[in-house]
């Protein structure tokens, strides 16, 4: 069985976005987005919301590509080799290699591709995984901790939720941010 695991980058104040939606404030560094590669190396599938899943079409984008370092560009195999499911109402179809849109989040659907992975699935968008998560779908959870604080924006966790956490991980960068991963249990 696959594992599901949540992760983004969040201020301090536990915001993936500021009051605007921008989230340019996130720490980088190249050994950080090593890290990240290799953390994403893992995935299989990539289960997106609509805001995310645009943000990282980036990665199908030459001209946007063109200007990146080459620590960042190790990613582009990464992203291209792994599933992606946009759960959008809204979203075109985007004509992309391995991107299907789902019209509805089907949390049985979720639990069968769980269940017939041996690979990893991520969740990415803070909405999305507010409902793998009050479902009890989502089995880690991963942030890299940003040195900021934006006071306002869209939440890492959706209030009222309550979490059992066992450290798992952690790690510090240059950059000031700190990664932590956590199993959920259950």
């Amino acid at each position: 069985m696959g594992k599901l695991v949540y992760g983004m980058s969040a201020s301090l104040d536990g915001y993936v976005n500021d009051a605007d939606g921008n989230f340019g404030w996130t720490a980088q560094d190249p050994g950080m987005h090593r890290f990240v590669n290799d953390l994403q190396s893992r995935v299989g599938a990539y289960l997106f919301g609509r805001r995310v899943y645009e943000a990282m079409r980036v990665w199908e984008d030459p001209a946007a590509l063109a200007a990146m370092p080459e620590h960042v560009l190790e990613y582009v195999p990464i992203w291209r080799a792994a599933d992606k499911r946009v759960f959008s109402t809204t979203l075109k179809d985007p004509a992309m290699p391995r991107t299907t849109v789902e019209r509805r989040l089907d949390l049985d659907s979720v639990r069968a591709l769980k269940e017939s992975t041996a690979s990893e699935l991520s969740v990415a968008g803070p909405t999305l995984a507010a409902h793998l998560l009050r479902a009890g779908l989502v089995d880690e959870l991963t942030v890299f901790i940003d040195p900021v604080v934006v006071g306002g924006g869209t939440r890492f966790l959706p209030d009222g939720l309550a979490l059992d956490l066992t450290l798992l991980e952690e790690q510090r960068f240059s950059a000031g941010a700190v990664f932590l991963r956590y199993a959920i249990r259950n």
